[in-house]
């Protein structure tokens, strides 16, 4: 479990492609100090598990099935990456609850910049837009943000200097994929709703 506050941005350092998954090796520095082999990390808002930690970063493997969910596919070497430790019951919770289970990749629409903030505009797929609400919580690429407004399929968030400063959400452009996942309460709401039975 996380909670979408950015801990250090990395760097993929190389991208091995196997038969049914990749191996994705990342730079960093500061996570690493509390890491090791078996731990989970939020890696753009996807869960993976640490398979190997060095003095300069860490290897995790991507599932095939991740890649077709996420944007990680779209990886290159040189991209950042935003990254978490998973959450101690110990420590304060500031953002919302993230499980790291990716829902989606949405693609980026609108990119507007202003003195005090920069409003992001992603596309949601249909079926995620009955689990968004305004001012309620969504994770892109790891990050935990309010929506601001929802306008079709669009979905709007407005990111202060900060956020841009910690995160890789700065180096983003119109027409990128970003990770999606939505309040996790939303889902639980909706399945007990209908008495326990599938959303299909």
């Amino acid at each position: 479990m996380f909670t979408g506050l950015i801990e250090e941005v990395g760097k993929v350092k190389n991208i091995t492609y196997l038969k049914d998954s990749a191996k994705l090796e990342i730079n960093c520095n500061n996570v690493i100090g509390d890491l090791k082999i078996g731990d989970s990390i939020s890696v753009n808002g996807a869960c993976l598990t640490a398979t190997d930690v060095t003095d300069s970063g860490f290897t995790a493997d991507v599932m095939t099935k991740t890649l077709e969910l996420t944007a990680l596919a779209s990886l290159k070497i040189g991209d950042l990456l935003n990254l978490e430790l998973a959450m101690k019951f110990t420590d304060r919770f500031g953002g919302h609850l993230v499980q790291g289970h990716v829902d989606a990749a949405a693609k980026i629409t609108e990119i507007s910049p202003s003195m005090e903030w920069t409003k992001f505009q992603i596309e949601l797929p249909n079926h995620l837009l009955k689990y968004v609400v305004p001012q309620g919580s969504i994770c892109l690429d790891g990050v935990s943000l309010t929506i601001g407004e929802i306008v079709g399929q669009s979905v709007a968030v407005w990111l202060i200097p900060k956020t841009l400063e910690k995160t890789n959400l700065a180096d983003k452009k119109v027409g990128d994929l970003v990770n999606v996942e939505v309040d996790l309460l939303a889902k639980y709401v909706e399945r007990l709703s209908k008495g326990g039975q599938s959303n299909d």
